[in-house]
């Protein structure tokens, strides 16, 4: 090829816009809480962020997942239905929904879970058990399930309804029943046929199950109330357990840290443990390097970044703020009341680290460091109202946020 032809090539391929990366599911691509986008600001502009727009919606506390510039959300219609929403990412358009009837109320009522998205299908789980997949195309339901009814224990619902979000894995979609009879499952994208279904693993609580790659073995683990369980993802068959950490009611998913090295966190008092997962004579085990009752998240898993932990330490008993932990256990900061963070969720992107005050609303920049606590930017009053404890979701220089009334879309980029 001539250098003329390779000068154009090159042009063409720099002319070429950069794609966003789509955000799934609950916690993004791999259910980390961590971008890969890079290269955004690393400040907030003079006078605060560009709102995109703004939504009304209903009370709950569902965060959204983003495909292919369109957004979606499980929405709730107090005491009466669950209602799918698809926004345009732009505009904030509603472009089609999809409602189905799940009266009654629950505590704290509203929305629970985050969408999970394919090229396909849209899946979700309402506070009730509804499980749909819905196509993207018609708008209308493939088939659905109702965990309370499909995977026994004959009705009983979780206190707080449920909570978890669908996980998309190869062909198939993996939920956590966590009843007597079915552990966890794997179905079907297309049809909702069962694939297979694991053993027990423990009282259902309110934990999204998320696979991880430890000794070669894909591994489907779920938290509850007493440790941890991993099954084979591919068979659903159980590999190993621990049960030497409990929480009174647990929902922040697993931190993996490499080197089957695993962080478990909670609030109510259950502190924080990293395990060691192996595998020695065919049989594996995992054992607890270390723990630290002083770390208590209630909401948010633990964020690795450069070999550190971040880790809102926020819960009903405990309210430290934002800490900085090494991989022994060890805090390093923390942030204590100023600011304290409440139970607002976390967003890692390129080193920094996106955070919602959880009462008051406000958004914060903080420049991720060992050395201290760098915040660097500042938003107050996006949101407002109580509990605004919905995860955060990124795509591009758009991210989504919300409380209990409304959801609003950001330009990272732009300043108001």
């Amino acid at each position: 090829m001539s250098r003329v032809a390779w000068i154009l090539c090159a042009c063409a391929l720099m002319a070429i816009p950069c794609v966003a990366a789509d955000w799934p599911q609950y916690g993004g691509p791999d259910r980390t809480n961590i971008s890969a986008e890079t290269g955004l600001p690393r400040a907030f502009p003079a006078g605060g962020l560009k709102v995109l727009w703004e939504v009304r919606a209903g009370a709950g506390y569902g965060g959204a997942a983003i495909q292919d510039s369109k957004v979606y959300f499980l929405d709730r219609v107090a005491g009466r239905s669950d209602v799918l929403r698809c926004l345009d990412l732009e505009s904030g358009k509603d472009e089609w929904s999809y409602s189905y009837p799940a009266p009654g109320k629950i505590s704290h009522d509203g929305s629970r879970s985050v969408p999970s998205v394919d090229d396909k299908y849209v899946f979700t789980i309402g506070c009730f058990g509804q499980m749909h997949c819905i196509s993207k195309k018609t708008h209308k339901p493939v088939w659905s399930k109702k965990i309370t009814k499909d995977f026994g224990d004959a009705g009983r619902l979780p206190t707080w309804g449920y909570s978890q979000s669908p996980l998309l894995y190869q062909d198939v979609v993996i939920i956590a029943p966590q009843t007597a009879e079915a552990g966890l499952v794997a179905l079907d994208k297309a049809t909702g046929k069962e694939r297979w279904r694991s053993g027990p693993v423990g009282k259902a609580h309110y934990v999204s199950p998320v696979v991880v790659n430890i000794g070669g073995i894909e591994q489907a683990i779920i938290v509850n109330a007493n440790g941890a369980t991993a099954v084979d993802a591919a068979t659903g068959k159980k590999l190993w357990n621990y049960d030497g950490w409990s929480c009174r009611i647990s929902i922040p998913n697993i931190t993996s840290i490499g080197d089957g090295r695993v962080v478990i966190t909670g609030g109510y008092k259950a502190g924080t443990v990293m395990i060691k997962v192996s595998q020695s004579g065919g049989k594996w085990q995992a054992k607890e390097l270390w723990r630290n009752d002083k770390i208590n998240s209630q909401m948010n898993p633990a964020l690795l970044y450069k070999d550190h932990l971040y880790i809102n330490s926020n819960s009903n008993e405990a309210s430290d703020g934002l800490m900085c932990v090494d991989l022994d256990g060890k805090i390093l900061w923390q942030t204590g009341q100023s600011p304290n963070f409440q139970r607002g969720h976390t967003l890692l992107v390129d080193g920094m680290l996106y955070i919602i005050e959880g009462k008051l609303g406000s958004l914060h920049l903080v420049e991720l460091s060992p050395e201290s606590y760098k915040e660097v930017g500042k938003i107050e009053s996006l949101l407002s109202g109580r509990e605004i404890w919905a995860p955060l979701s990124l795509c591009g220089t758009k991210l989504i946020i919300r409380d209990q009334s409304k959801m609003l879309c950001l330009d990272l980029t732009k300043g108001q």
